[in-house]
């Protein structure tokens, strides 16, 4: 699992590649925790996520309910099958905010 983060229009981009599972969801954590210190707004793009597990997904939830205590923008971007099939089994599809796009998501928190 690699990750980058950019700016886009004032927010933080989370590009997130590969497998998020028990091994790199510490990472990813980490990651998210920071751009959330760091920005408003925080996008996380899984469209080149191959698999990610429970671990990985907790990660997503803890970062969310920090987003939430501390009123910022937390969204999840082009969001790949095999990410979405996890997401929709545990029903976090109806918890989180999904766009297509992150210019969607972008677009979104304005």
């Amino acid at each position: 699992m690699t990750y980058k983060v950019r700016n886009l229009d004032g927010s933080a981009v989370v590009e997130l590649t590969g497998d998020v599972d028990l091994q790199t969801s510490p990472n990813v954590r980490q990651q998210l925790l920071e751009s959330l210190d760091a920005n408003p707004c925080v996008i996380v793009d899984l469209s080149a996520v191959n698999y990610i597990d429970s671990s990985g997904v907790a990660s997503l939830v803890e970062a969310f309910q920090v987003s939430r205590k501390k009123g910022s923008f937390f969204a999840l971007a082009n969001v790949s099958a095999a990410a979405l099939r996890v997401l929709n089994l545990a029903r976090l599809d109806k918890v989180f905010s999904i766009y297509p796009s992150v210019d969607a998501a972008i677009a979104a928190k304005e």
